[in-house]
C-alpha cells in the first residue's frame, strides 16, 4: 500500500467531496480517482478496500472538523461559564457551514453503516471516541455542567447541524446563535462547575 501523505490526504479529501455530493454509492475508486485528478488506479494502491477508505475518510473528516489550536486556546482564554459553552458550541456551527462537505460525507457513512456491520463498528467506535473526547474536553476545561450536560448538548447540537445541512428552511425564522445560547442556559447551570 501507498504511502504518500500528501497523496493519501488529497484522495481522502477528494472522498469526502463525493460523498457529500454523490452520496455513498457514488463513491468508487474510479470516482475517486476522477475527483483528486490523479491517474486511474492510483485509489486502488491507498485503500485495501471499501471498509478501509470509509474508516480513513472518517479519520480524516474527524481532522478537518477539529478546531485551530490556536482558535480554540484564544475562546479558552475566557472564564469557563454558560456564555462560553454558548461560544464553543456556535463555533463548532461556524465550522459546520465553513465545511458542509464533511458533515455530509459523515452523514452518508452513517446512514452506510446501518447496512453494512463492518462499517458499523467503526463508526460506533469513531462516534463514541468523538463523545467521550467532548465530554473530557468540557469537564477537564472547568466547564458548567456534568457528563449527562455535556451528553445532551452533544446530542442536541448534533440534531440543530443535521437540520442545518438537510433543511435550512427549518431554521430559517430562528437565530441559530440565540437558539445555542437558550439552549445552554437551559441546561447549564450558571457559572463554573
Amino acid at each position: 500500500m501507498r504511502q504518500n501523505p500528501a497523496r493519501r490526504a488529497a484522495l481522502l479529501d477528494a472522498a469526502i467531496e463525493v460523498l457529500a455530493r454523490d452520496g455513498s454509492r457514488g463513491l468508487t475508486l474510479r470516482a475517486l480517482d476522477a475527483e483528486a485528478g490523479v491517474p486511474k488506479g492510483t485509489a486502488s494502491n491507498y485503500f485495501a478496500h471499501r471498509a478501509d477508505l470509509l474508516a480513513q475518510v472518517m479519520r480524516r473528516v474527524q481532522d478537518r472538523l477539529m478546531p485551530a489550536e490556536d482558535a480554540l486556546a484564544d475562546t479558552l482564554r475566557a472564564e469557563p461559564s454558560t456564555d462560553l459553552v454558548a461560544t464553543l458550541l456556535k463555533q463548532l456551527v461556524e465550522r459546520m457551514r465553513a465545511d458542509r462537505s464533511s458533515h455530509l460525507a459523515l452523514l452518508e457513512m452513517r446512514l452506510e453503516a446501518t447496512r453494512r456491520p463492518e462499517l458499523h463498528a467503526e463508526l460506533s467506535r469513531f462516534m463514541a471516541e468523538n463523545l467521550e473526547a467532548n465530554i473530557a474536553f468540557h469537564l477537564d476545561a472547568g466547564l458548567p455542567g456534568d457528563r449527562v450536560a455535556v451528553v445532551l448538548l452533544y446530542l442536541t447540537v448534533l440534531g440543530l447541524i443535521v437540520d442545518d445541512l438537510t433543511v435550512p428552511d427549518l431554521l430559517a425564522p430562528f437565530s441559530t446563535d440565540k437558539l445555542i445560547e437558550e439552549l445552554a442556559h437551559r441546561l447549564l447551570p450558571n457559572g463554573p462547575r
